[in-house]
């Protein structure tokens, strides 16, 4: 539920509901496949091995966010973030912030011999903020001011690496169990590409777990196979997403069943920092005809979908997204029904609400998806894999 997603601009994706298509749209079982990647002509000495951050749930009737140490500073300062794909800078509650930063650990720039102080003030508004629940306005902001330091991961460490301090966040950031977020995106920057100078292989691995399973992790530099079963599958990022995590998605189908809106071509983009799942409201009304005619808006928040709790627990509600590997096989990435119940609503405990939330302009999707695979975000080759855990 806990997401960190900064304010893109991204292209509206306006689609008409239309009619059932015919039922040969029904998705078929696609066993997932690896693909080799080429060895290059040169290999470069790795000067660095891959290291695995032991990663926490914070859990509040649903999972809405993994989260892990750093150290910053020197002496090191221990630092708790959420690894998130969806963002690309380091920042943090820092001494600089008052009562607003209250319930997290802060870090005190002053106890640093290698702290510099940039100086720079800024601000960030996020699109999707530290929950299941729409924003509001700019109810999700932190105000930054821009530094440099020393920062470790796992045991690695990137010497002058660019971050920011929180010196103030809106109310809604006030829960956090973690300091702050370290962006993980599809560009390398900050320690990361500092590791990947240094030698390190340039690609991570997310091993997201639901709370009863426990033991998530994440791999910086490298895949641990132990974490999956059979193969991976990978996926190449489209031309020109930049730093964005992004696959191409064919179709969409909900329990085995697609309409013509739900057959557009669309980018969707993977965001570990955001739990549930977010879909242009046209396409969110299709996939809930799919599901029940009980899911309606809930007014009070806009975006969200609710359904009675005593009711939402009985709904077949499969999800599965359509991609295309890199040798031009389709295969599925699959959420479960399980998923759909994301918790009661605090103004109706009755009603609950429903995974997928209206928001045009945007198809996204967090840890709903990646916490039933073992996923690589390999920078170096710009592609995804994904294996079935």
């Amino acid at each position: 539920m806990f997401c960190f997603k900064r304010l893109l601009s991204l292209c509206l994706l306006a689609v008409s509901a239309q009619t059932l298509v015919d039922a040969q749209a029904v998705p078929q079982t696609i066993h997932l496949q690896s693909r080799v990647a080429p060895v290059p002509a040169t290999l470069r000495r790795r000067a660095l091995n891959p290291v695995t951050v032991p990663l926490a749930d914070f859990f509040l009737g649903t999972d809405l966010q993994w989260f892990g140490n750093i150290s910053v500073g020197t002496p090191p300062q221990t630092v708790s973030v959420v690894f998130d794909t969806g963002s690309s800078t380091l920042e943090f509650a820092s001494t600089l912030c008052g009562a607003a930063c209250d319930n997290q650990v802060k870090f005190d720039s002053t106890k640093s011999s290698t702290f510099v102080d940039v100086g720079t003030t800024s601000s960030i508004t996020f699109s999707t903020g530290v929950g299941v629940d729409p924003v509001v306005g700019a109810n999700y902001r932190l105000t930054l001011r821009s530094a440099r330091d020393t920062v470790s991961v796992g045991g690695l460490t990137a010497n002058n690496t660019s971050l920011f301090l929180i010196t103030n966040q809106t109310a809604k950031f006030g829960i956090d169990p973690f300091s702050g977020i370290q962006g993980m995106s599809a560009r390398a920057q900050g320690f990361f590409a500092s590791l990947i100078n240094q030698g390190l292989p340039s690609l991570f691995s997310l091993f997201l777990t639901p709370q009863a399973v426990g033991h998530a992790e994440m791999t910086v530099g490298g895949i641990d196979t132990t974490k999956f079963n059979g193969s991976l599958t990978f996926a190449s990022l489209p031309a020109g997403s930049s730093s964005t995590w992004v696959l191409n998605s064919p179709q969409l189908f909900v329990n085995g069943k697609s309409t013509s809106v739900l057959k557009a071509s669309r980018n969707i983009i993977f965001d570990s920092g955001t739990s549930n799942i977010l879909f242009p409201t046209a396409t969110a009304n299709a996939m809930y005809a799919l599901i029940s005619p009980d899911i309606v808006p809930h007014t009070a928040e806009p975006g969200t979908y609710g359904i009675a709790c005593d009711l939402i627990d009985t709904l077949p509600a499969v999800i599965d997204i359509a991609f295309t590997s890199q040798s031009g096989a389709p295969f599925n990435l699959t959420i479960p029904s399980s998923e759909l119940n994301v918790g009661p609503f605090a103004d109706n405990p009755a009603i609950c609400q429903t995974l997928i939330n209206a928001f045009d302009g945007l198809s996204l999707v967090g840890g709903s998806v990646l916490k039933h695979y073992y996923s690589v975000w390999d920078v170096g080759n710009q592609r995804m894999g994904f294996a079935a855990i």
